[in-house]
């Protein structure tokens, strides 16, 4: 009970911790004016709920298009199709985020909605990817058996197909989170916001403190996130 506890609660609360005294620490100490003004509590809170605001809203989009489009496309009927998309979600996944962002901001321009639609498209390639291949890479024999038990072919995908490729959609949702949570920093060169704000500011009046700060909690956001699904993971492999 205890060490299921502190799997799922006490380390991420630690890791949050270790957050909380960055945050206090950094603006309760700043190194000169220029710090003090971009290192407040409000401007701090504010990149938190942008930067988590641009990852739940892209990642829950990615999660449902990405696992009902490998489903989809792992059909028979469309599983050629599915291998071609597998090949361009391979090459997608080699540009740049930064390229990404920039492209569709020459299309649609500047905003938290331009931001979060560049990310959700950006998160979909792994989870697409990984949902397609695992569903494919079944045991046909697997599946010919429960066919000749009398299934139909949405128990075959419930109670076959899914599960054995649990962990493999999962390590895609894994991937596409931590990918998402480091291009969302970029969301800040087209008005997304996000500790991006924080790590463009240090950068710019040159202090490491405020440039720490973004990137810190930025790398804690990815930790806890990762750790958070790869539990889920451990536990659906388990199952």
């Amino acid at each position: 009970m205890f060490r299921k506890l502190g799997k799922w609660v006490i380390i991420p609360l630690l890791l949050i911790v270790v957050g909380v005294v960055i945050v206090i620490y950094t603006t309760n100490n700043p190194t000169d004016s220029l710090v003090a003004r971009s290192l407040t509590y409000s401007n701090v809170f504010k990149a938190l709920r942008e930067h988590m605001g641009l990852l739940l809203v892209s990642m829950v989009g990615a999660i449902v298009v990405g696992v009902l489009g490998g489903i989809l496309l792992s059909r028979p009927k469309l599983y050629y199709l599915g291998r071609g998309v597998e090949n361009v979600v391979n090459i997608g996944q080699t540009i740049p985020s930064l390229a990404v962002l920039a492209l569709f901001f020459t299309i649609l321009g500047l905003g938290f909605r331009v931001a979060v639609f560049a990310l959700f498209l950006y998160s979909i390639l792994p989870i697409l990817r990984n949902t397609f291949a695992g569903i494919a890479n079944v045991d046909s024999s697997i599946i010919e058996s429960a066919k000749g038990m009398g299934m139909s072919p949405l128990r075959v995908l419930t109670r076959i197909e899914l599960p054995i490729s649990y962990p493999i959609i999962i390590a895609g949702i894994r991937t596409a989170v931590v990918i998402n949570v480091g291009a969302a920093t970029l969301a800040t060169f087209i008005g997304g916001g996000g500790f991006g704000d924080l790590i463009v500011t240090g950068l710019s009046v040159r202090r490491d403190m405020v440039i720490f700060t973004g990137a810190g909690l930025a790398a804690l956001t990815a930790i806890i996130l990762d750790y958070i699904v790869g539990q889920v993971e451990e536990h659906l492999v388990r199952w």
